[in-house]
């Protein structure tokens, strides 16, 4: 994964959102921390693989693939305030299926919010990039849509959003 254009494309959007709301010395850790437990939510709502009582099945790949990028921003997001640009941690999910690995990725978060270390850092990568793999998507497609997304989270910085 192209890993270091992906930090600066995120660094330029948050240096941008910050001089545009004036919190260039604002300590955004915990606001980063709940927006991608949000995001977090809101993909595996997508993917409805915890919804046991319902028929109704997953959404398009497409949309599964847009939440899952929002989560790869804030990630990334927050290893750079805490000034990281790591590279996934190798993490074993061999026998993971989709539910386990969000619940792995959740408690990933949760120790890197707590223990802030680079090392829970790369964990934490590495479980979110397993659940992509998981999900169906490949480097590529993860790519591509981050680019797009960070596109479009310019713009509406520009429009007041």
């Amino acid at each position: 994964m192209e890993w270091s254009s992906l930090y600066k494309m995120q660094s330029q959007l948050d240096d941008y959102i910050e001089s545009q709301h004036d919190l260039q010395h604002v300590d955004l850790f915990q606001k980063k921390y709940l927006a991608l437990l949000t995001e977090l939510g809101e993909l595996a709502n997508e993917t409805r693989c915890f919804k046991f009582w319902s028929l109704k099945p997953k959404n398009k790949q497409s949309i599964i693939l847009e939440e899952y990028v929002d989560g790869i921003h804030f990630i990334l997001s927050l290893g750079l305030e805490k000034g990281y640009r790591n590279l996934p941690g190798s993490v074993n999910t061999a026998n993971s299926d989709e539910s386990e690995q969000f619940i792995r990725v959740y408690d990933a978060c949760a120790t890197f919010y707590y223990h802030p270390t680079q090392q829970n850092y790369e964990e934490l990568l590495g479980h979110y990039v397993q659940l992509g793999e998981l999900l169906g998507f490949d480097e590529q497609a993860i790519i591509d849509a981050y680019r797009e997304k960070n596109e479009i989270n310019h713009k509406r910085q520009d429009q007041g959003y």
